[in-house]
């Protein structure tokens, strides 16, 4: 294989160790189990088992990124991306991909690569919704002072909620998530009750 080649299959095998045993349980031991190589071949690529975890961590986490961004991007009105938005980062019952998150927020105090991996996802994801928020103030849909603020929060309210739909199972439902989340944002935004919650 190509060094790049070699490199993505390191990726894929350590995504999917981490899948079945959380990013904390992930080893060097067990990617090249995976494989079916040696433990001198990851070292060989990556630096540390820090950036590894950090590259298959981002792998699953782009890409939800990039799914809400197409889509919100396809949306007729802020109104309507903010609806996708909404439904887009709401994880589902035994969402692995979400599962990866909270694995990830978990290991960051410990982890270099994946803290850094994780903060910049964060902030793009806030972008995402801060832009979105900028974009209905000006066209008149929202009414909001402080759009990089009120980003944040919404988008805190919502990794709370999906924290316990990915944890503990059957405390919070997707549907609670969505109906709360979206209840918030109205407040935010001052729009009126159930705008966000109409349309497709």
């Amino acid at each position: 294989m190509a060094p790049d080649q070699r490199r993505e299959a390191i990726v894929v095998a350590a995504l999917g160790v981490a899948i079945r045993k959380g990013l904390a349980s992930t080893t060097v031991r067990d990617v090249a189990a995976e494989m079916g190589t040696s433990s001198g071949l990851i070292h060989h690529y990556f630096e540390s088992m820090d950036e590894v975890l950090a590259a298959a961590f981002e792998r699953v986490a782009a890409q939800d990124l990039e799914v809400s961004v197409r889509l919100m991007a396809e949306a007729a009105s802020p109104v309507e991306a903010l609806r996708v938005f909404f439904r887009t980062y709401t994880p589902a019952d035994k969402d692995w991909a979400f599962q990866l998150w909270l694995d990830a927020w978990a290991e960051a105090a410990r982890r270099p690569a994946v803290q850094a991996t994780s903060r910049r996802l964060n902030l793009e994801w806030q972008a995402l919704l801060e832009r979105t928020i900028r974009r209905g103030v000006a066209d008149g849909s929202f009414a909001c002072q402080d759009a990089a603020g009120a980003a944040w929060r919404m988008l805190s309210l919502l990794d709370g909620l999906a924290l316990q739909v990915v944890a503990h199972g059957t405390t919070v439902t997707r549907d609670d998530v969505i109906a709360w989340s979206t209840a918030y944002g109205e407040v935010e935004l001052r729009l009126d009750r159930g705008t966000l919650t109409a349309g497709p």
